[in-house]
């Protein structure tokens, strides 16, 4: 089956992209042939395929017409919500964030869902692999909530919890001491706030951060709330943190159950809250996958080769537990 779409000049122009780079993301994302002559997109295959292919150029299409700048992932992004049958305009429209030239949105259909997840539940657990925006994107959540003064301060804590090495002693204030494990809170929070503002904020406790240990007695009111790292907290520090939630307050908790950096006969916290906690009115769970990485692409590759191998040695894992 053959079929053509005629294109906007503008349009067409943007699915090319540069150096071809969109139309050759798009060949990769359908299951028929595909050609561009100048805004005549013509699909070639079974029909089945081609009519799939239709309604991700005419979605990509409706995208540019209302100013959306087309990236290879974008593509990814529509093909995988049509998939699930999703609106991508409603997950990539969905601005949680804008501010110093940068806008975030959610990118996939899980982390559309995790944005509303947070904005419906006091809390949320976003469980799933690096790169998939668990940490970025509850960060963009708080600062906007900060921002609408919806909360009156964020708070960000993670377990002090070394991954596989020993940093020994570190000097300085609790800042200091602190500071490599949170670093990628605020790497987030630095690339939405002005420096100045992000100083202000924590000079004057707005924002405040604090390893996990520290939250023991607390209760957290009109605050915004990231417990990050999760899965090296133990059930106890699990339910301690938890009970600290106090009124007008949301918590977000993320983590990778395959990244603990525990004890090996220790239960990671994130683990058994996921099955204590399931089913709670007012509590979110969200589960990404691989096909949420968003980071290089090479990364979503690292995170399946690797979901394989612990599927391979599970047989071998359990037998060695029973052991």
């Amino acid at each position: 089956m053959r079929t053509q779409i005629e294109l906007d000049n503008a349009v067409a122009a943007e699915l090319a992209g540069s150096g071809d780079a969109i139309l050759r993301a798009l060949a990769e994302q359908i299951d028929c042939d595909l050609y561009l002559r100048g805004n005549l997109v013509t699909l070639d295959g079974e029909p089945q395929a081609v009519a799939a292919a239709q309604d991700v150029v005419r979605q990509l299409s409706g995208l540019v017409a209302q100013g959306h700048e087309l990236a290879p992932a974008t593509v990814e992004s529509v093909v995988r919500a049509l998939a699930l049958q999703e609106d991508p305009g409603a997950i990539l429209d969905d601005v949680i964030w804008r501010g110093r030239a940068l806008k975030v949105a959610p990118k996939t259909v899980h982390q559309k869902r995790y944005v509303d997840s947070i904005r419906t539940n006091t809390i949320t657990f976003g469980i799933g692999p690096a790169g998939t925006g668990k940490t970025f994107l509850a960060v963009a959540l708080a600062a906007a909530a900060l921002a609408r003064r919806e909360v009156s301060r964020i708070i960000l804590t993670r377990p002090a919890v070394e991954a596989g090495e020993r940093l020994g002693f570190l000097p300085g204030d609790l800042m200091a001491k602190v500071d490599p494990y949170l670093r990628p809170l605020f790497d987030a929070l630095h690339d939405m706030l002005e420096a100045d503002k992000f100083s202000q904020h924590l000079e004057r406790g707005v924002i405040e951060v604090a390893p996990l240990a520290f939250m023991r007695g607390r209760t957290l009111n009109d605050s915004f709330i990231i417990l990050d790292e999760a899965q090296n907290t133990t059930p106890e520090q699990m339910k301690m943190f938890l009970t600290r939630l106090g009124m007008h307050s949301k918590v977000v908790v993320t983590g990778d159950v395959t990244q603990v950096d525990l004890p090996r006969d220790q239960t990671s916290g994130l683990s058994a809250a996921a099955e204590i906690l399931d089913g709670i009115e007012d509590i979110g769970f969200i589960r990404f996958g691989e096909e949420d990485v968003v980071r290089h692409k090479l990364v979503r590759r690292i995170v399946a080769a690797y979901d394989e191998h612990a599927q391979r040695l599970a047989p071998e894992l359990r037998s060695a537990r029973r052991a």
